[in-house]
């Protein structure tokens, strides 16, 4: 990414913690290759293509972020026709498992003062009776940078001044991804219709042995939300990964890391 000048590099990478000035931890994993949105881009057929579904599918994961967290919160928000099957499948589910979203935590800033990032948690939360970082997902699945992104959250909730600063009510002792997407199911093959970014996405489905249908002979259900919860609760090595790539960032960032007295 190319930027104007110092100010432009600090404001596009970073955030201002009691002013100091820490990378962002999305920023940062930025480096990883990404294999599977490299073939996205191939699929669509241009950068451009591409890049308007993407900022869709990202206004569409920000609203379903937000309507559940305010819904998490006992609020009671008009929610959009558009996510409505995936929050109230949120709503019905979080009430099943026992899901308890700390209301001073949602949204929350967290830094790390020893390796030097910052980043934005969706949440801390209790489920099962632990407690811990819980990050939301609007997803088909659970991927490998979900992990990356959590344990650089959970290593920073580890450091005592960090703890003392954000008044933690209890140890971190674990973290989920919550994964809420909706879907609409082929009633005759069971194929999956997911509908975001102004892109429509098909994958195979088999039901007792019936092959796929056609492309023009899918007979689709109502759309319904899918939620579902993993914990992740071993992190030694994620934190390692993300230590990595941190570094890596800065060697790839090291110009503008200089400039701004980041590095010395």
């Amino acid at each position: 990414m190319r930027h104007l000048d110092a100010d432009d590099f600090k404001q596009k990478n970073g955030y201002d913690v009691d002013g100091t000035w820490y990378p962002r931890v999305t920023k940062i994993l930025e480096v990883k290759a990404k294999p599977a949105l490299e073939g996205f881009f191939r699929e669509m057929g241009s950068y451009e293509a591409a890049d308007v579904v993407k900022n869709k599918s990202a206004e569409h994961g920000s609203l379903v972020h937000e309507m559940i967290q305010r819904v998490a919160l006992g609020e009671k928000p008009v929610v959009s026709e558009e996510v409505r099957p995936a929050v109230e499948a949120f709503e019905v589910f979080a009430k099943a498992q026992g899901i308890l979203f700390h209301p001073d935590f949602i949204e929350r800033r967290v830094w790390s003062a020893q390796k030097r990032y910052a980043g934005t948690m969706d949440a801390l939360a209790e489920v099962g009776g632990k407690f811990g970082v819980l990050d939301i997902k609007t997803s088909t699945g659970f991927y490998p940078d979900y992990n990356l992104q959590t344990a650089a959250y959970l290593q920073a909730l580890q450091e005592y001044e960090v703890k003392q600063a954000l008044a933690l009510p209890r140890e971190i002792q674990t973290r989920w991804i919550l994964r809420v997407d909706q879907q609409k199911t082929c009633t005759r093959c069971a194929s999956k219709l997911r509908e975001k970014g102004g892109r429509n996405k098909i994958r195979n489905g088999k039901s007792n042995g019936t092959e796929r249908c056609l492309e023009t002979e899918h007979e689709w259900g109502a759309m319904a939300g899918e939620v579902e919860i993993r914990e992740f609760p071993y992190w030694f090595n994620d934190i390692k990964a993300f230590n990595a790539a941190k570094i890596l960032w800065e060697w790839e960032n090291n110009y503008w890391l200089r400039q701004i007295g980041y590095l010395s």
